[in-house]
């Protein structure tokens, strides 16, 4: 594939990169001939002054660097090419949207990452205090997994994601959180306004992207005012959940402020589903691919665990992550990231990378050694990823066994316009039927 495509801009001929070609909606079902062609140069500059980094050991070598700034306040405007101007001035409602909140535990540095992240790990994640808050639930997701299924008998065909994918985590994260189940259809219309409003490729500009941005704007405020009352119900009366005890008990550390808690409490609720939603829908399209591996994990359904971390591999729910930035001046694969630049990690061409994993467009649940990206890695490895997995787990495994003769619909299936958190919008797989 050529590493360039062209397209015209007035009289003048613009040469696309790999990365703008990987960011058009026409390849979000197929990136990856377009980070093939990225990771030949490891770390490539962007013509709007963004270094996006492609290759797995570059990636886990700024992850660990302490002069990569999380903070996208450290992170100045690009000075862009002309061509990439009006993209860009249209973007920055939405993305002024999301820096006007305060931060978060994934858009802040140490020291206060570790405090923030210290304060709000018991009450998710268990340990030390709770050690079995996660595996607790597992009684609980099975049961939500057993009635989907079970609500599934009698059709012939389903949506893999709306009737399956999609309920499963929103379900868990409400009650983990404590955000009342019937408040879902209101958040989840602001989170899928904002994902739609929000493009990092050359579509940018289009007239469709600029009427959705005023949309995404207002979503964002409207969810994070969501969140901060709820904060403050559960503070006038405190009830079950994560966000009643992060407002109503003290830490070694103290409360974190009313802002850092919405912002951080706006996060969990995006971020404790929408991934999950992405995994398991592309952990059901990925087997039903690839028939013989759904049938060897049917009849070895002990391979469950290894399953689904070459699923999270295979297909990454977060393909990149784009509010790095470099703090001083970086001399990296040959390549010098200048102070200030904007840096976006490919999280999912690095998990297809030959230089680190043995046929990496090959599906196997038996692969060794599979540290990928899935969740990250660092100070800011996923914060939910205990519990993202056990869900993945069990809801995958109990397709595979339940679902009988499940097939593909349409290959491949209609595609969500957001890059980063990269999943299909329906999944229609036809059945005979569901078992016991």
């Amino acid at each position: 594939m050529d590493s360039t495509d062209r397209k015209k801009e007035g009289s003048l001929v613009v040469e696309e990169t790999p990365w703008q070609q990987a960011l058009r909606y026409a390849n979000r079902a197929n990136p990856y001939p377009f980070y093939e062609e990225l990771r030949k140069t490891p770390v490539a500059r962007q013509p709007d002054g963004t270094y996006v980094v492609s290759t797995y050991q570059e990636i886990v070598t700024l992850l660990h660097d302490p002069r990569v700034s999380s903070d996208p306040r450290k992170c100045p405007v690009p000075a862009a090419a002309p061509a990439e101007r009006a993209a860009e001035a249209e973007a920055e409602p939405i993305t002024e949207a999301v820096v006007s909140l305060e931060p978060n535990i994934i858009t802040q540095d140490p020291p206060e990452h570790d405090r923030d992240r210290r304060t709000m790990m018991p009450h998710f994640v268990g340990p030390p205090h709770s050690p079995h808050l996660i595996s607790d639930l597992e009684p609980d997701i099975r049961r939500i997994v057993t009635r989907l299924l079970d609500d599934m008998r009698g059709k012939t065909r389903i949506d893999a994601v709306d009737d399956f994918a999609y309920p499963l985590p929103v379900r868990v994260i409400c009650k983990v959180l404590g955000v009342p189940l019937e408040d879902e259809p209101r958040f989840h219309q602001w989170i899928e306004t904002a994902l739609n409003a929000l493009d990092f490729g050359p579509e940018a500009a289009s007239e469709e992207m600029r009427s959705r941005l005023a949309g995404g704007r207002q979503a964002v405020q409207e969810f994070g005012q969501f969140a901060a009352e709820l904060l403050d119900r559960y503070a006038r009366q405190p009830g079950p959940g994560m966000l009643s005890a992060l407002v109503n008990e003290d830490g070694s550390e103290g409360r974190m402020s009313k802002g850092v808690l919405a912002s951080n409490a706006l996060l969990l609720i995006f971020a404790g589903h929408e991934t999950t939603v992405n995994l398991i829908a592309h952990s059901v399209l990925t087997l039903l691919r690839h028939p013989e591996a759904l049938e060897k994990l049917r009849r070895r359904p002990e391979l469950i665990v290894p399953a689904v971390e070459e699923l999270l591999r295979f297909e990454s729910s977060v393909q990149f992550w784009h509010t790095r930035s470099a703090v001083e001046d970086i001399d990296i694969a040959g390549t010098t990231i200048p102070m200030g630049a904007p840096i976006f990690l490919a999280y999912g061409s690095a998990n297809r990378d030959p230089q680190r994993f043995t046929d990496p467009d090959e599906l196997d649940l038996e692969r060794r050694d599979n540290q990928h990206l899935g969740f990250s890695q660092g100070i800011h490895f996923c914060f939910g990823a205990p519990l993202a997995r056990l869900e993945v787990q069990i809801a995958v495994g109990e397709f595979v066994r339940r679902v009988q003769n499940p097939r593909l619909v349409e290959d491949p299936p209609p595609y969500r316009h957001n890059q980063i958190f990269r999943g299909p919008r329906h999944v229609l797989v036809d059945i005979d039927g569901i078992r016991d």
